[in-house]
């Protein structure tokens, strides 16, 4: 078999597979179906003409006092005498996520000077020929030596009691 040929009939199916997807997707995206519309109610005569019926609209939220302190420390309101009685959900919702931010931003410069601090004292440390390694020695070479001098109590303790 040719290789051209396998090649042919391999762009063929791709071909057939990318114009079926294509043409299902823009079927998809278009809607035949016709806009229904729904008959208006016959005007009730209880009811007055001339009322418009405003769209439902949140009420404000009564910020607490941690809010409170967010809307001053978010710049979002200047004095805490200009605070109003009732705030709307999205100035509070502006202020929390300036907060977020700012806590995040402090938290990276914190992370930032620990490590700078880090690198510094282990230089220090490298300089005065201090490591890791040689303090982990010293601590067991400690506690070896505690342990000959129990276990030489004991035998002390035990040789005297035999004695006896």
């Amino acid at each position: 078999m040719n290789i051209m040929t396998v090649r042919r009939a391999v762009l063929n199916v791709a071909g057939q597979i990318r114009r079926q997807v294509v043409d299902t997707a823009s079927r998809r995206a278009l809607c035949s179906k016709p806009q229904e519309t729904k008959p208006e109610p016959p005007a009730s005569s209880t009811a007055p003409a001339n009322t418009t019926h405003t769209g439902f609209k949140l009420p404000g939220y009564r910020p607490s006092e941690m809010d409170k302190k967010m809307l001053l420390w978010s710049g979002r309101i200047k004095t805490a005498d200009q605070i109003p009685e009732f705030v709307s959900f999205e100035m509070l919702d502006a202020a929390r996520n300036r907060m977020r931010v700012k806590a995040c931003y402090i938290m990276i410069l914190t992370t930032m000077l620990a490590c700078l601090g880090t690198v510094i004292l282990g230089k220090r440390a490298a300089g005065r020929h201090e490591s890791l390694t040689g303090q982990n020695m010293e601590k067991k070479a400690k506690w070896r030596q505690d342990y000959q001098l129990e276990q030489e109590a004991e035998r002390a303790a035990a040789m005297s009691g035999k004695t006896h």
